[in-house]
């Protein structure tokens, strides 16, 4: 199993917007296409409080190729994503990592 870290910055103001698409749509569409969240978490003390970061958990870097080219392709994502951002960009900036588990880490 990996995972990959991805660390969405928003642009000022617009957190809330992000978090409303994920709840309402974007969580929708990753169960159409068989991605799976290990977390969400917004950023409560530290450099920021316009972040989400979450966890993505991933059979293999194949798996993942197909399935997240599955899903920013979708016209039913390209089109909700259109109609969130018709009164302004939402994310300023994404950051994405692939992690692998250490030999001790208790989540494998």
């Amino acid at each position: 199993m990996i995972y990959e870290s991805r660390v969405y910055r928003c642009v000022p103001g617009r957190l809330p917007a992000l978090l409303k698409r994920f709840e309402t749509i974007t969580l929708k569409m990753f169960e159409k296409h068989g991605i799976r969240p290990a977390g969400f978490f917004t950023t409560l003390i530290g450099e920021s409080n316009q972040e989400l970061t979450y966890y993505l958990a991933w059979e293999s870097l194949a798996e993942r190729e197909t399935k997240w080219t599955a899903f920013q392709t979708d016209p039913e994502w390209i089109e909700a994503r259109a109609k969130t951002e018709a009164d302004g960009q939402i994310v300023a900036n994404i950051v994405s990592q692939i992690l692998v588990p250490t030999a001790f880490s208790t989540v494998k």
